[in-house]
Order: C-alpha cells, then sequence, then structure tokens
C-alpha cells in the first residue's frame, strides 16, 4: 500500500469517525427531547382524564348550544 493510498484512508476513517460523533450526539438529543415530550404527553392525557371524570371541559360541536344556554 502507498504512502498516498493510507493517508487517504486514514483522512477517511477520521471524517467517519467525526460524523458518527456528530450523529451520536444529535441521537442523544433527540432522545432527551423525546422522553420529555412523552413525560409531557402522559401527564396531559392524565390531567384530561381527571378532567373527563370530574364532568368538565366538554366539547361543544357544531351546532350544539353551550351549556350555559
Amino acid at each position: 500500500m502507498t504512502d498516498d493510498r493510507l493517508t487517504q484512508l486514514e483522512e477517511t476513517v477520521s471524517h467517519l469517525t467525526r460524523q458518527v460523533e456528530e450523529l451520536n450526539d444529535v441521537v442523544a438529543r433527540q432522545d432527551t427531547e423525546l422522553s420529555t415530550m412523552a413525560h409531557r404527553v402522559k401527564m396531559l392525557m392524565e390531567r384530561e382524564a381527571q378532567r373527563e371524570n370530574a364532568g368538565t371541559g366538554g366539547v361543544i360541536l357544531g351546532d350544539e348550544r353551550p351549556p350555559h344556554y
């Protein structure tokens, strides 16, 4: 193997290593964000379930009259 070819392979490996590290950082950040969002969705679902059980917060559909009429 020539020195030029070896140098080219080392540069390629270095470049790929940097890309893998950057992608790993992105995936780790996205995992944290997804965990946070999943927790928030769970909290909202629980809050909505409590609201439904309490009988408040109904949705008014189309031509349905609001409850204060």
